[in-house]
C-alpha cells in the first residue's frame, strides 16, 4: 500500500510530503495506481521548482522506488509560498481521487 503523508504547519500550509511503498495494484510496470501516484507526485514537485521558483529539499530511493519526501525550504517569499500551497493542495485533491477510487492501494494522512 502507499503511504501519502502531507505535514502541515499550524497557519495550515502544506511544509513537506512524504510518500512511501507500493501500491502493488498490478504486475510490475503496469500498476496503474502507482503510475498515477508517480506522476502526479514527480509533476506537482517538477511545478514547485519551476513555477514556484523554489527548491525543494528532495530525497527519492532511486535504487528501489517507492520513496519520496519534500520539503519546501524556510527562505520563501509570500507569492512562492501562495504558488507552492496551491501546487501542494492540488496534488492532495488529485491523490484522494485516486484514493477514493482504488481505497486498497493508498492511504493519505496530514498532520499539524
Amino acid at each position: 500500500m502507499i503511504q501519502a503523508h502531507f505535514d502541515r504547519l499550524k497557519n495550515n500550509q502544506i511544509i513537506s510530503i512524504e510518500i512511501s511503498g507500493h501500491a502493488e495494484s498490478g504486475p510490475y510496470g503496469q500498476d496503474l495506481v502507482c503510475a498515477a501516484v508517480s506522476a502526479l507526485s514527480i509533476g506537482a514537485i517538477n511545478s514547485i521548482i519551476e513555477l514556484a521558483k523554489l527548491t525543494p529539499s528532495i530525497d527519492i530511493d532511486e535504487e528501489n522506488g517507492g520513496y519520496l519526501s519534500m520539503t519546501l525550504p524556510d527562505n520563501r517569499s509570500e507569492e512562492q509560498s501562495n504558488v507552492a500551497q496551491i501546487l501542494l493542495e492540488s496534488l492532495l485533491l488529485s491523490l484522494k481521487s485516486v484514493q477514493e477510487e482504488s481505497p486498497k492501494y493508498i492511504n493519505i494522512k496530514q498532520t499539524k
